[in-house]
């Protein structure tokens, strides 16, 4: 029959105090929303349904070709909420799993265990609930005599009693075919005015439907998030499961307190990061690569035997054995090979560094094709833009570009050929060629004897 997913987020988050959809709020790199998405694919979901309101269509946008999304005008309610996926989900025939869309440390074998019981049982609906130490604002599960769920009571509607049980709703429930016929029959008779969801529970027990409820091991996974302090925390618990399976799989990670890597990061073992290095993104680094301390590494490749120090570098790649830094600026589209070293205070954008190659400091390099074993001194700058365009500088391999030199665009430096140091390129320079562009010094003798006395004193 099969298992389709509805992910709950349609509601703006107030405590946030954001003018964004809650669900939208980044945590290590990307949307909460996301990893329930993950989550409930990785469950074995065929189907997900996104119940979007407040800025929908911002909502619709990060889940485009992924999920299907639904729109519930006025937030009424969970109860509600779940009834606007009918006409999409009328047809599926399967079981249906909803979930929050703000718990984003869910784990999908958690969900793919829950559905299995839900399954065994044979339950009309099945509750996931786990025992926390401090249970205030979640809604506590009450059982009957024979351990079996009699209802979910909102912590707004609980009795003295019923707020000393641990027990609480998670927010995440299965349900059989035939929920929306039960859901049509909930009233909003509660302090919010709203239709909840966990009424459906106990109707159906009225009914004498089955009704189970399955408790997770780690409460943890089902911490909410409601403003910035708890999104402070999901991110910190998120980053630490991240760098545990980094170091579990043979990076050193020299203190993962100050280290921030995004779940999407892959790292080759024995790399070791040092402190104050942010890995984001869809980066991937090598083997025996030592990062850091102070590297920003964002949708990058990086090879083996690559070091990164104090540097950012920016949907670029970087081969085997290259060097980076201290100070480094690499941006978008720039391709530094195999050995080659880009340093201090150098800005690269949308270039290629040669294997071999290197711009030790102070440079500009833009639009540029370096090939390999190409030495570029201190204060180069490649003059990629005119003012309306970009323009492209080629210097070919094992040239000598001297130091304080400006090459302007478009322009080519040939094979072997010789730059000599504070010129000004504006024509291509032949192979094997020394090219200078520079006014002729001039010595005149006694110059400074002859200056007035009064110069140069106050």
């Amino acid at each position: 029959m099969g298992l389709a997913a509805v992910i709950l987020a349609a509601g703006q988050g107030t405590r946030m105090k954001s003018r964004y959809s809650k669900v939208l709020h980044a945590v290590a790199g990307r949307a909460m929303l996301r990893y329930v998405l993950q989550a409930a694919v990785g469950a074995g979901a065929e189907r997900v349904v996104v119940v979007a309101g407040y800025e929908a269509p911002a909502v619709a946008e990060s889940v485009a070709g992924e999920a299907e999304v639904v729109i519930q005008k006025e937030q009424l309610g969970t109860a509600h909420a779940l009834l606007q996926t009918e006409n999409v989900l009328k047809s599926f025939g399967g079981d249906i799993m909803v979930l929050p869309g703000d718990t984003p440390l869910l784990c999908s074998g958690t969900l793919r265990d829950f559905y299995s019981a839900h399954v065994k049982e044979g339950a009309a609906a099945t509750v996931l609930t786990a025992c926390f130490s401090e249970p205030a604002g979640y809604g506590r599960v009450i059982r009957d005599a024979g351990g079996k769920v009699e209802r979910i009571v909102e912590h707004r509607d609980a009795t003295k009693e019923e707020l000393l049980v641990h027990e609480v709703n998670t927010g995440v429930y299965c349900f059989r075919p035939g929920i929306f016929d039960i859901l049509r029959k909930i009233s909003p008779d509660n302090v919010q005015r709203e239709y909840y969801l966990p009424d459906a529970v106990r109707l159906l027990r009225e009914e004498g439907s089955p009704v189970a409820a399955w408790e997770a091991a780690d409460p943890e996974e089902f911490f909410g998030i409601n403003d910035r302090r708890q999104l402070a925390v999901a991110e910190r618990i998120i980053r630490q499961r991240v760098v545990d399976a980094l170091m579990d799989a043979g990076v050193t990670v020299v203190d993962p307190a100050v280290t921030y890597v995004d779940p999407g990061v892959t790292v080759g073992a024995d790399t070791v990061i040092y402190p104050f290095t942010f890995l984001e993104g869809n980066t991937v680094i090598g083997s025996d690569a030592r990062i850091g301390p102070w590297a920003r590494i964002i949708d990058s490749r990086l090879g083996d035997y690559v070091v990164v120090q104090s540097a950012v570098v920016i949907g670029s790649a970087v081969a085997d054995r290259a060097v980076l830094g201290p100070y480094t600026y690499i941006r978008p589209g720039t391709d530094v090979g195999p050995g080659a070293k880009v340093g201090g205070f150098v800005e690269v954008k949308k270039s290629v560094i040669g294997e071999g190659s290197k711009v030790p400091h102070l440079s500009y390099i833009g639009d540029t094709e370096i090939g390999s074993n190409v030495n570029v001194g201190a204060g180069t700058i490649t003059c990629n833009y005119d003012g309306l365009q970009k323009w492209l500088t080629v210097i070919e391999d094992d040239a000598f570009i001297g130091s304080n030199t400006n090459l302007v665009a478009p322009v080519k430096i040939g094979k072997g050929a010789y730059i000599g140091a504070g010129s000004t390129i504006t024509k291509d320079v032949p192979p094997y060629s020394l090219g200078i562009a520079r006014g002729r010094q001039t010595n005149i003798p006694e110059w400074a004897k002859k200056k007035p006395e009064s110069e140069g004193k106050e």
